[in-house]
């Protein structure tokens, strides 16, 4: 099954919102928080999805579409 690592930061507006848990299950993707760092103002979580490649761009874009940065980690380093 394709995978991606992705480094997301949430504004501070986005921190309280289920935006994982709902992308995941619009999508179809498989969310794997590998590490997160939450605070009053910021959110940074590295993430580890994986489904069809397809739904996995869809996914991308949808938290984009909520002001979310996004950005690819190539290779698996975190494995």
């Amino acid at each position: 099954m394709p995978k991606k690592f992705l480094h997301l930061i949430f504004p501070q507006n986005q921190i309280k919102k289920p935006l994982i848990y709902t992308m995941a299950k619009k999508y179809n993707v498989v969310p794997n928080i590998r590490r997160a760092n939450i605070t009053e103002k910021i959110g940074e979580v590295i993430l580890q999805l994986s489904g069809k490649s397809d739904n996995l761009n869809k996914a991308e874009k949808y938290l984009k579409k909520f002001g979310v940065k996004v950005k690819l980690i190539e290779g698996d380093i975190l494995e």
